[in-house]
């Protein structure tokens, strides 16, 4: 067995569904909202924005209340970069997860992001480029290698195929990119499309799209990968299933940039005015002039990433790796 972990930071933050859906009933939890939302990419775009909408408020009010004690410090990840805290320790926490990976022009806006956050917090840890994702479907995490070696084989190479390789016949897509975070991280934030400016014919990343294909949305590419994995009799056992579509972008590691009053004031409007930068120069606008980079098909570049091993900050190992378009 391997020794205790030092207290998760997990623990210590809370994953609530704020769009207002209860998937306690279903099966398969992503049933609900799609249910709840009658099948509408409009409507389920809006649950996705009114819970990361919701949150951000959220953890504003609490990282600006006087009775704010300090951002929430992921030991793990300190003991990792900084190996003098505790010799010798290894992270045991094996995961199974199938990762979309995000194209080079969202990895390009990535780092624009990281560099402005590094201005204001220069201890900030930084999810390294080539190890961003965003989680499409965590089957189970925190085990040891051998239960995973288990479930991967249980799983069966066919049905690895063919989830890795969904997004290429089902193309759902992401807009409206937006910094989301609380004490312990912060993330880039999509929410699935709903028809806004489609790309025209002939445009760099080679898919003609239409309205009708944006009824397709992320949160049924969610569903029917549950369901894929659940008929091979593979547990589905996800920290959470929360409406949200992010890529982890930072860590916090110090106190030291947000140990006053003052400094995480200016840290929230630094947000802020990302965010707004966001909105004006990514979101589309009817009438205004479509920015490709501002958006993400999934699958584009690359297929999903089934990917093994102690992957919490962007590690582990790929199983198998979808066909990309």
């Amino acid at each position: 067995m391997p020794p205790p972990l030092p207290e998760l930071a997990d623990s210590q933050n809370k994953f609530e569904d704020l769009s207002g859906i209860n998937s306690s009933a279903y099966a398969n939890p992503y049933d609900a909202m799609i249910e709840a939302c009658d099948d509408n990419p409009a409507q389920l775009q809006a649950r996705y924005s009114t819970h990361r909408s919701t949150r951000n408020a959220q953890q504003k009010a609490k990282l600006l209340s006087p009775e704010f004690s300090g951002l929430i410090i992921d030991p793990i990840l300190e003991r990792l970069m900084d190996p003098s805290i505790e010799p010798g320790f290894k992270d045991f926490r094996y995961c199974l997860v199938f990762w979309a990976r995000p194209p080079a022009h969202i990895r390009s806006l990535v780092n624009k992001i990281q560099r402005e956050l590094l201005t204001l917090a220069p201890k900030l840890w930084l999810m390294p480029l080539p190890n961003l994702h965003l989680t499409t479907l965590e089957l189970t995490h925190s085990l040891t290698q051998p239960e995973i070696d288990a479930i991967v084989s249980n799983l069966g190479k066919p049905t690895a195929e063919i989830m890795t390789d969904y997004t290429y016949s089902h193309k759902a897509r992401l807009v409206k990119p937006m910094i989301s975070y609380d004490g312990a991280a912060l993330a880039l934030s999509f929410v699935p499309a709903a028809g806004e400016l489609l790309p025209p014919k002939g445009t760099s990343d080679g898919v003609e799209r239409t309205r009708e294909d944006d009824g397709f949305t992320y949160h049924h590419l969610r569903r029917d990968l549950f369901n894929i994995a659940s008929k091979t009799g593979v547990s589905v056992d996800s920290r959470y299933v929360v409406p949200s579509s992010h890529i982890t972008v930072g860590r916090f590691l110090t106190q030291d940039s947000h140990d006053t009053p003052e400094k995480m004031a200016a840290w929230i409007e630094k947000i802020e005015g990302l965010n707004k930068w966001l909105e004006q120069e990514y979101w589309p606008r009817e009438g205004g002039e479509r920015r490709e980079d501002g958006e993400w098909i999934v699958g584009q570049e690359r297929g999903l990433d089934f990917r093994e091993g102690t992957l919490w900050y962007g590690g582990g190992n790929t199983i198998r790796i979808g066909k990309g378009f």
